[in-house]
């Protein structure tokens, strides 16, 4: 008896660029977030390194609790007229915008004399709206890959184009602040090299311009990208029958896929470990580069956007390959060679002890290609996971998010708190330290996701309900 094999989903060129368009705010601010937040804290605003990481670890926690709930509530939702990925996506874009400005400006109601936890207490409530924000514009917008698109190199690709935003967002953001370090040596001759005071307008100005520019990429993907609504386009063979007791459907291949399922899945733990190890070497170096540049390397303030921004060119670079390499080579392997560049980073960070202006570009090269490709693979990977399931792929991503964002918020603080001196001035230890850390967030992370990843290529990503 012939079956009827469903259509494969695919996109034009000009849908796969407004769908990409849509995290833009997000990776925006993101950047922002983990390059220049502890900085920014530590050294800009003068707060104890506890204290910086503190708020650092609210954001993380915050992030961390709201990506599941919001999984949740996004696979219930019928969003009959925007579509429920794009409610929710709206939703997060505007608690982004309203809360963003906040927390890169000093607390508007403290004086010299108001003590730290005072500023903290501020600070919380406007990073908590920000993490729920940004939390439910991604957690909607990854949902999308597996409903606007089937087969695996398709939805490679759609992460691909994804991820190359999430470069350019990045090179926006270290341009524009090269260009603002820039003006500002050029106006000012009292301004010195280093972080000071003397530097809020410039952040606080920096924070503003990619506000607007986010807003505009949101606008663009809501215009351009449909998403159907209510049951619109839904797979009758996913769908549950309501003739079928809960028996009957844990009985049945290809029924809905609920939140409880995914929990008996040894994949879903493979992948979310996977996941959570290449975001704690993405973020977290991405946090610790600027204190690493300036506080070891002794560098002036400009390297903080300089380098940044090599490393997401050669990850731009590297994310252009991604889709015709994915075509000839299986993405675990794909994976293995993004860590092999990783480790070669942190390598060459720990026996080159002179490393100077010079050297770090290379450096940063390999850590930003690595970067790209363990990225780009890890959320394919969580696609092909999730298949044809896509009714509860926002729980799904939910999920590997939370993984992440704890683990960074629970790193963070536990390096801020070993930090050899909590005042704004480093101490001749830190210099060793941040290096350290620099090594231990790529290097020691990557032998951890190669562990996981040997056991994926023994254990292939797959589901057992639908076998």
């Amino acid at each position: 008896m012939e079956q009827n094999v469903p259509a494969e989903r695919t996109l034009s060129v000009c849908k796969r660029l407004c769908y990409a368009s849509g995290h833009f705010l997000n990776d925006l601010c993101a950047s922002m977030w983990f390059t220049y937040m502890l900085v920014y804290l530590h050294s800009v605003l003068g707060m104890q390194s506890t204290f910086a990481g503190v708020l650092l670890l609210v954001g993380q926690v915050a992030d961390g609790l709201c990506t599941p709930l919001v999984g949740y509530e996004s696979d219930k939702s019928s969003g009959r007229r925007h579509g429920k990925r794009k409610s929710w996506h709206l939703l997060g874009s505007v608690c982004v915008l309203l809360s963003f400005p906040f927390i890169f400006n000093p607390c508007l109601a403290c004086s010299a004399n108001t003590p730290q936890w005072a500023e903290i207490v501020y600070f919380v409530p406007f990073i908590i709206i920000f993490q729920f924000g940004w939390a439910a514009t991604q957690i909607s917008h990854l949902s999308l890959i597996p409903e606007l698109v089937s087969c695996e190199s398709a939805k490679v690709e759609l992460t691909a184009y994804r991820y190359a935003f999430t470069v350019v967002a990045n090179i926006t953001v270290y341009t524009i602040a090269w260009l603002l370090f820039h003006f500002q040596a050029q106006q000012d001759i009292d301004i010195t090299d280093n972080l000071s005071r003397a530097d809020i307008p410039l952040f606080r100005m920096l924070a503003f311009i990619v506000l607007a520019i986010g807003a505009v990429f949101s606008i663009i993907f809501h215009a351009g990208t449909k998403e159907a609504s209510g049951t619109e386009g839904e797979d009758p063979l996913l769908a549950p029958s309501p003739s079928l007791s809960d028996d009957d459907e844990e009985a049945s291949p290809r029924r809905m896929f609920q939140w409880r399922h995914w929990l008996k899945e040894p994949s879903f733990y493979q992948v979310a470990f996977l996941y959570m190890c290449t975001r704690l070497i993405v973020n977290l170096s991405q946090s610790y580069i600027s204190v690493y540049l300036t506080n070891s390397l002794m560098l002036r303030k400009d390297f903080i956007a300089i380098i940044p921004l090599v490393m997401y060119i050669s990850g731009f670079v590297s994310s252009l390959a991604m889709k015709p390499i994915s075509k000839l080579v299986d993405i675990s392997m794909i994976y293995f060679a993004g860590l092999l560049l990783v480790i070669s980073f942190a390598a060459w960070v720990i026996l080159d002890q002179n490393m100077g202006a010079d050297s770090i570009y290379g450096a940063a090269v390999l850590l930003g290609a690595g970067s790209a490709i363990i990225l780009v693979m890890s959320l394919s990977m969580t696609a092909k996971l999730i298949g044809e399931h896509t009714q509860s792929g926002a729980f799904v991503y939910g999920s590997m998010s939370f993984t992440d964002k704890v683990a960074n918020g629970v790193g963070v603080i536990v390096i801020q708190s070993i930090r050899p001196c909590s005042t704004e001035t480093c101490c001749p230890a830190c210099i060793w330290f941040y290096r350290d850390v620099m090594v231990i967030v790529t290097g020691g992370v990557a032998l951890a996701a190669t562990g996981c990843l040997l056991t994926i290529l023994i254990w292939p990503i797959k589901t057992r309900k639908t076998e």
